[in-house]
């Protein structure tokens, strides 16, 4: 175990800079949630997911109930999820993970975004193939005997536990189980009352490129001006 491996928290984890933005990309991953698996909670796995991220970005709840109920209106937007790939400036790997009611529109805003930002729009499967799409769960350590955890969610598919740190830098456990896995370890937390600070689905790259100070700095502005786009969820990189 110990420290888990990790890149730069700016992007890999979704640190926005912006409270605004991360309360719309809850609302639109709860908007998802409840067309394909309706508004119950108890019967909808996804939408317990989405509760959990809201209380870690502390959106309030009136927020967190406008989302459902206008998922369930006539005139809600059908988001479709998208996920572009890309190389930022010095060979870095990029994966944007969007939510859309405009494909058009935001094909066309990602592709400037890496054109202005010295990057290149790929094909599908250019740069998705040097990471792991895995589920990421972030547990308070209270209470919590970290040998004795792992050895009980091995057969739930857990791949790596560590030590990480979480919005506010505080410390947390981190599990991570690869996709297929994801609901699997989400029913045997819950059945062991352990109620995780988030639960997400992540691209974790498998290797990682090292840069200078100055061209990281090339690579986060990309990653700026794609985080800043209204259709763009997350932003993920190979950048350590």
């Amino acid at each position: 175990m110990g420290r888990i491996f990790e890149v730069r928290k700016h992007a890999m984890f979704a640190r926005w800079d912006r409270m605004a933005k991360q309360f719309t990309r809850i609302g639109k991953e709860i908007a998802i949630a409840v067309k394909a698996g309706g508004p119950d909670p108890a019967t909808n796995p996804a939408l317990r997911r989405c509760f959990q991220n809201a209380k870690s970005v502390n959106m309030p709840k009136d927020r967190v109930e406008a989302a459902i109920k206008r998922a369930q209106g006539k005139e809600m937007e059908n988001y479709e999820e998208i996920l572009y790939e890309g190389y930022a400036p010095h060979g870095v790997a990029v994966l944007v993970e969007t939510a859309t009611d405009n494909h058009v529109r935001t094909v066309a805003n990602v592709k400037s975004h890496f054109t202005k930002g010295h990057g290149t729009l790929g094909n599908n499967g250019s740069v998705s193939f040097q990471f792991k799409k895995m589920g990421v769960f972030k547990l308070k350590p209270e209470g919590l005997n970290m040998d004795d955890l792992e050895l009980e969610l091995i057969d739930h598919g857990l791949e790596e536990m560590g030590e990480g740190t979480g919005e506010h830098d505080e410390p947390v456990i981190v599990l991570r189980v690869m996709f297929p896995d994801f609901g699997n370890m989400q029913k045997a937390l819950e059945e062991k009352g352990i109620t995780p600070i988030s639960s997400e689905i992540e691209w974790i790259p498998t290797s990682t490129v090292e840069l200078s100070e100055e061209q990281a700095q090339d690579v986060l502005k990309l990653v700026d001006r794609l985080e800043q786009d209204e259709d763009v969820q997350k932003v993920f990189h190979n950048l350590k």
